[in-house]
């Protein structure tokens, strides 16, 4: 995870009891409030089931409506029991229409039982590290012990925004099923009438739970996530918070892919190093001014990354003296995450 938010550049307020924002490629934070504490999420869990449902590539096989699905409570797309759908069309009709019906439907189909897809489902959320949620259906009616966090809520609509037929079911603003004679709309009214940068998001609202929205936009080469839980005016809420973000941050280089050469401390060696992409990162124009990075060998890079291709090292980078985030350097092309070089980092050199 990022640094914290900068303090001087004060965002907005937010009428919600739990928020946040984060920059969609890199996840740092740009503002939260209260972003940790589980919370009842409503409708919003349902990208969670969506995302397992696309995930399990089985979107153009048939799933029938059951007595169970038909006859599920709330917001529906009028199934009917025994009616075949494909597990696509099921898919924008639980984003775009919020179908708790096709929710259980999907459930059914891909977990072979709702209760199965629920494991699926926190089994999926461990994985995710989304450590402050617990899934007790995959629609998000209320449940005594179904919880998520705005943080953990836009972990996943993170994760979900890189899959290329979420991107585009959640970004759809109208879905017409085969088995429909009449499209569907979507209930996101930032992506539809609202905010012209919007990209996407899922809406959310039970009594107990009160109004939870997750909204994506781009602008300017930037994406932004924002999450809000209970929160009575969130179509405002989230458009004052992207426009902040959007002039607050800007998408900064801060490594060129490419080779460099490196003295080796100690050494009359050098060694040639290869950062395998460029690394970008939203930094206000203050914090530009407040970059400074750190270039740390592993001991025995000198002598083993002649013999085979590895990680060599890494550069840090702090913004006023705090840790910002990092990237490896390889000895010749290959491509390894940030976390994945953390965690062989410690394993070379038992530093935990």
């Amino acid at each position: 995870m990022g640094i914290l938010p900068e303090r001087t550049a004060a965002a907005p307020g937010v009428s919600a009891a739990h928020a946040v924002l984060i920059e969609q490629s890199t996840g740092r934070v740009l503002f939260e409030k209260d972003a940790h504490e589980p919370q009842r999420i409503a409708s919003i869990t349902k990208i969670m089931t969506a995302i397992i449902a696309i995930e399990s590539g089985e979107l153009e096989e048939e799933a029938t409506a059951s007595h169970r699905a038909v006859y599920t409570e709330g917001s529906s797309i009028y199934l009917e029991e025994g009616e075949k759908m494909k597990l696509k069309d099921l898919v924008y009709g639980l984003m775009l229409r919020s179908g708790n019906d096709a929710a259980v439907a999907i459930a059914e189909k891909v977990g072979g039982s709702l209760e199965g897809f629920v494991h699926m489902m926190n089994e999926k959320a461990a994985w995710l590290g989304m450590n402050d949620t617990t899934f007790e259906n995959p629609h998000g009616l209320d449940s005594e012990n179904h919880r998520s966090s705005a943080y953990d809520m836009a972990l996943l609509m993170r994760y979900a925004m890189d899959n290329d037929i979420f991107r585009e079911i959640t970004g759809s603003k109208s879905y017409k099923a085969e088995t429909r004679t009449y499209a569907w709309g979507n209930k996101n009214k930032l992506l539809t009438q609202y905010y012209e940068y919007c990209t996407g998001g899922k809406t959310g609202y039970t009594k107990k739970a009160g109004r939870t929205l997750v909204s994506t936009a781009e602008k300017n080469g930037m994406s932004l996530i924002m999450v809000t839980i209970n929160d009575p005016d969130d179509w405002r809420d989230h458009i004052r918070l992207f426009d902040w973000g959007f002039e607050k941050y800007r998408m900064t280089d801060l490594q060129d892919r490419g080779a460099e050469q490196f003295n080796v401390r100690g050494s009359n060696k050098k060694l040639s190093g290869l950062f395998p992409e460029t690394l970008r990162y939203p930094l206000t124009a203050k914090e530009q001014q407040q970059i400074t990075s750190s270039v740390y060998f592993l001991e025995n890079a000198s002598a083993s990354s002649e013999k085979k291709q590895e990680i060599i090292g890494k550069k840090v980078f702090r913004v006023n003296g705090s840790y910002l985030t990092e990237m490896s350097i390889l000895h010749s092309k290959q491509t390894v995450s940030q976390q994945g070089f953390l965690q062989l980092f410690r394993k070379m050199t038992g530093v935990f």
